[in-house]
This record gives structure tokens, sequence and C-alpha cells, in this order.
């Protein structure tokens, strides 16, 4: 099991990803990573209505978070691959801040959110790991945190970025824009890409068509991070690539 979540130590075994995106799916197929696609929650508006990192959160060792307003189906597919399923507190709606209580951002022992809207099993479950909270502005944090390894991430929230640097985390912080969400100006960096293994990014797109491209390829060159490009296509938020197992 992924005993930290989104910085897998071995290879990923199961990812679980937006039901829409089955090219994603298929190029992580490939991989021979098995893909758990999510389905529609109703209760949300629809760029993010299947987004993964919108309607569950992985504690690791084998454990989820899961919004009680998820269609059952798909908590049986979690259940069908050995993962233990809890119910979360908050039922998701549709708008800003009534989305966000599961899109908490982790790395190392260290979680970031707006801790005013985190649901409340899913925050004692963290703190009984010993893991401490970093209260941010940002609700959509996981969203806009792509995860590096343990202590480093890129993000294009100003206010996340100075969090973490008082804390020691190294960031990378981008220009926002230039990554597509469907309705919408532009996603979130987080939500484009995902760790499949130590030190193995699967990024949703090409880094090509940012204009920060030189920095982003620096920093993970630097970090030893190797690019997996799931497509060629312009870099799409789709919820982030959630490992599981």
């Amino acid at each position: 099991m992924v005993i930290n979540p989104f910085v897998p130590v071995d290879e990923v075994k199961y990812v679980v990803i937006d039901g829409r995106e089955k090219e994603i799916g298929n190029s992580l197929t490939k991989l021979s990573i098995g893909v758990i696609y999510t389905e529609k929650c109703n209760d949300l508006y629809d760029a993010i209505s299947f987004h993964p990192d919108i309607l569950i959160h992985p504690l690791g060792d084998g454990e989820v978070i899961i919004a009680p307003n998820v269609s059952n189906s798909f908590i049986q597919k979690l259940k069908q691959i050995g993962l233990n399923v809890r119910l979360g507190q908050t039922y998701l709606k549709r708008n800003y801040p009534y989305n966000i209580a599961y899109n908490v951002a982790r790395l190392g022992n260290i979680a970031f959110h707006n801790l005013k809207y985190t649901d409340p099993i899913l925050r004692e479950s963290l703190e009984q790991k010993g893991i401490k909270f970093l209260n941010v502005k940002q609700g959509y944090t996981k969203c806009n945190m792509a995860i590096i390894d343990d202590n480093s991430f890129i993000t294009s929230d100003k206010g996340i970025f100075e969090v973490a640097v008082k804390n020691g985390i190294e960031v990378l912080l981008i220009e926002p824009g230039e990554i597509i969400l469907e309705g919408f100006k532009y996603g979130f960096v987080g939500g484009a890409m995902g760790l499949i293994a130590n030190k193995k990014l699967a990024v949703t797109g090409s880094f090509k068509s940012h204009k920060n491209y030189k920095k982003i390829i620096e920093f993970l060159n630097k970090k030893g991070v190797e690019i997996v490009y799931l497509t060629f296509n312009q870099i799409k938020d789709i919820g982030s690539i959630i490992p599981l197992i």
C-alpha cells in the first residue's frame, strides 16, 4: 500500500483518475498501472464533478476517506482492489468553498489546507498519524500543488508558496494559466499530474505549452525526477493522478 500518499516509494499498481479521461487512462494502462475511474458527483459543477482530488483523499496504509455523496458503485470499485473506504462527514456542494473539504495536499508529515473547511474526520485521521497542518487561504490546495517528493512541490499560488518557504519546504512558483480546465480560464498544476513511482512523474500533457517550461524542467531535473508524458497535448487539469496501491 502507499504509506505516504502522493509520494509512492515503489511502482504504483493502481491510480484513480477522472472518469472522463479515457485517453490518459489508456496511457497509464500501457504502463501496467491499474486505473480506477471516478463517477460523477451530481452535487458539483461539471468541470470538477469527476475530479478525484475533490471526491477522495488517500490516507495511506490502504485507507481512503471519501465524500459521503459519491456513488456507491465508485466506492465498490475501491473496495474491490482491497482499500478500506471510510466516509467523511462533509457532503460536497456545488460551489466554493463547500466543495473543498477533501482537497488536502500532503507531503512528508505536513498537510496544507484552508482549515476552516477541512472535513473533520479527514483532519482527525491525519492528525492521528502525526501530520501537522499548515493553514492557507487557497481551498483548492491539492489542485494547486504538484507534489514532487516529501519536501518539494510546484504551485502557482503565492500564499501557498510563502507558507511553504517559511516552513523550509522547497517550492517552484510558476505563473498561473496555460493549463486546460473545461469551462474555466485555466486549471491548476497539481491537478495535471501525479507521481506513479519514486521520482517518476506522470503528466497529462506536455510542459512545452507553459510559459515557465524551462523553469519547470530545470526544477524537475534538479530533483532527479523522470517525466512521463501521458499525451503530447496541452497540459490539462484532471483533478490529479492519485496513487492508491
